[in-house]
């Protein structure tokens, strides 16, 4: 059965770090790749990091890099992000994605090559 459940999410005041964590199921954990993505009310979904879940090489959004980290744990089947140096433009739904169709360098950051889905996880930054 393929399910992700997203975790995590929380008010933190600008500077603040939040850790989100995306537990999965066996199958959809053994996907080719698992990515997070966030979307803010009015704007589109966008790609903030991604990883390969075979090698573990990551891929991040130019507005995250240096500030955030994906990682995984394989004996959990959990992805995780961690988030540091919290700003208000963080703000959005968070959403655990999983099984990338898309073969290209720029696939893992779109919302249309991604099979499976969470529910989301809000993340509110604010002073």
């Amino acid at each position: 059965q393929v399910q992700l459940v997203e975790s995590g999410g929380g008010s933190v005041q600008p500077g603040g770090s939040l850790r989100l964590s995306c537990a999965a199921s066996e199958y959809t954990y053994s996907s080719n790749c698992m990515g997070w993505f966030r979307q803010a009310p009015g704007k589109a979904r966008e790609g903030v990091a991604a990883i390969y879940t075979g090698g573990g090489s990551t891929r991040y959004a130019d507005s995250v890099k240096g500030r955030f980290t994906i990682s995984q744990d394989n004996a959990k089947n959990t992805v995780y992000l961690q988030m540091n140096n919290l700003t208000p433009e963080d703000t959005a739904m968070y959403y655990c994605a999983a099984d990338l169709l898309g073969i290209h360098d720029d696939s893992w950051s779109s919302p249309y090559e991604y099979r499976y889905w969470g529910q989301g996880t809000q993340v509110t930054v604010s002073s």
